[in-house]
């Protein structure tokens, strides 16, 4: 079982007084549709999340009492939602979108699929065809780190949940420092191209929960370091890159990628989120800005990095074409 991370609105039909529902969910492992007729399922459908396959839309088909044919066409429309156009027996009778037929947006079909297996990446990083890649979280030596930053993530909300917030962020700054101990002892990377920079926003984490042991000070903890994470990136930006553009790369699908540029890009997605921050840990109880700062805020930074990697690429795009 795969975790639904959004439903998409329904899309509802008839053809000659029986009705007809698509419904569609983003889940983990992909893309999902249902045809329903009289609220029974008559087919479904995924996509990946990445490959080949995951460009394609979805084909669902259903036979009426009469045998004829009803077919549905599902897919995006645009980034944020989807779309349906269903046809009787070839011919078009209805559409969710006038005029429009569902097609993954062509921007992004590049990327997603270039991210079909880490084989592929690997010829790319080789320069056998296209632009080039590299492994991203799914590299063999981004893996550990990766899973690392979910955990700790995770065991915040938990002992949070459990206690307090002023503990679970004491926990979090040990075990932080635990893992940069583990490190340096093992030589087996768990925290990734970015140790020194976590290294120095650990310390500055660690003195604001001491300095703000209370719960509303706490919640603007995130603030406050995103703020200054935030300035760091730009600076780094602002000088090529060097350093926190170049390690925060490692994790990225692309080898092609300005430093400069992309380290640019995530200081200011990171004074967006420290505004959105701001603005939760005011608007919303503690139990809800506790659930949205582990959970809610990672997809929000999810999509706003597409459009970094697409500025952090352009440049080397139009040095590529020129």
């Amino acid at each position: 079982m795969s975790f639904t991370w959004w439903r998409y609105p329904t899309r509802r039909f008839n053809v000659d007084g029986i009705n007809f529902s698509v419904v569609s969910r983003a889940k983990g492992d992909g893309l999902h549709s249902t045809l329903l007729m009289l609220g029974v399922e008559q087919a479904s459908d995924r996509t990946p999340v990445f490959g080949s396959d995951a460009v394609r839309n979805h084909l669902l088909n259903a036979t009426l009492p009469d045998g004829r044919t009803v077919e549905v066409e599902f897919g995006y429309i645009g980034i944020w939602t989807t779309g349906i156009v269903a046809r009787l027996d070839g011919r078009t009778i209805y559409e969710s979108h006038k005029g429009q037929v569902p097609a993954y947006p062509e921007k992004y079909r590049e990327a997603a699929t270039e991210n079909g297996s880490l084989s592929a990446s690997m010829k790319m990083a080789q320069g056998t065809t296209g632009a080039p890649m590299n492994g991203g979280v799914l590299a063999k030596e981004n893996r550990l780190p990766f899973a690392v930053d979910v955990v700790t993530g995770l065991l915040f909300y938990l002992i949070a949940k459990m206690t307090d917030l002023q503990t679970a962020a004491m926990v979090g700054v040990v075990v932080g420092f635990g893992l940069v101990l583990f490190q340096r002892i093992t030589k087996i990377d768990v925290t990734g191209g970015l140790a020194l920079f976590g290294i120095a926003m650990l310390c500055i984490s660690a003195a604001l929960a001491l300095w703000l042991n209370d719960d509303e000070w706490i919640k603007l903890r995130g603030t406050i370091t995103g703020l200054i994470a935030a300035s760091i990136f730009l600076i780094d930006g602002l000088r090529g890159g060097p350093y926190i553009g170049k390690g925060l790369a490692r994790y990225m699908p692309y080898s092609d990628l300005n430093p400069g540029r992309f380290a640019i890009a995530m200081g200011s997605i990171g004074v967006i989120m420290a505004a959105m921050n701001y603005a939760a840990a005011k608007l919303l109880t503690t139990d809800s800005w506790l659930f949205y700062t582990t959970f809610v805020d990672s997809f929000i930074v999810i999509a706003l990095v597409f459009f970094a990697l697409r500025f952090a690429r352009g440049q080397n795009a139009k040095s590529a074409d020129g």
